[in-house]
């Protein structure tokens, strides 16, 4: 008597391998999810970004701030507006009347350090408001400078950093302590709120 072959695993040999059909279909529906998937990918990258840029710019007032208080002198980070972005630069105050604009143009108030833009450290990302010119984004009364004095007070004001998709920040520097918090822009609400 011979074995019937209709027995599970008697029949003829089944090939282990993927057909064309299979793998198309397969590559198909990767290349569907990643497209669907690229735009939330890119946005939450620019979100990065932007919130990365603010932290940057408080923890550069902070560094102003602590450098001041450990050198009892004043120092001050001096804005300037271009086209596109602002570029912002350290200054210590080298003759004991504080940082004066005048004082830097004369090479009184040495730099610290190179002027830097937030747009060449974090791109897509730029010191600005929503729909506004770049000068409109520092806040900081009638001058140019953010001075942090050796008590560790500070220029009261705001600078606004605002990212690719348009998400608005804002880095806020209170007088009396001289610290900065980054606020976010809720335009649903009109309101901001504070980030941890």
């Amino acid at each position: 008597m011979t074995p019937s072959r209709s027995r599970a695993g008697t029949g003829p040999a089944r090939s282990r391998g993927y057909t064309l059909v299979e793998l198309l279909f397969s590559a198909a529906l990767a290349t569907v999810l990643a497209g669907i998937a690229a735009p939330q990918v890119l946005a939450g990258l620019d979100r990065s970004r932007a919130w990365a840029a603010a932290r940057y710019l408080a923890a550069r007032m902070a560094m102003a701030r602590a450098y001041a208080v450990s050198r009892s002198t004043t120092v001050a980070l001096r804005f300037s507006p271009d086209a596109a972005d602002v570029a912002f630069q350290m200054f210590q105050d080298t003759n004991h009347n504080g940082v004066r604009t005048r004082d830097i143009a004369s090479d009184i108030d040495r730099p610290l350090g190179a002027p830097t833009r937030l747009s060449e450290l974090f791109p897509g990302v730029v010191i600005g408001l929503g729909g506004g010119e770049a000068a409109d984004a520092v806040r900081i009364g009638a001058s140019d400078l953010l001075s942090f004095t050796a008590l560790g007070t500070a220029t009261p004001g705001t600078v606004y950093v605002r990212g690719r998709d348009g998400l608005q920040l804002a880095v806020r520097i209170t007088g009396a302590t001289g610290r900065a918090r980054v606020l976010r822009y809720v335009p649903r609400d009109r309101t901001w709120v504070e980030w941890f």
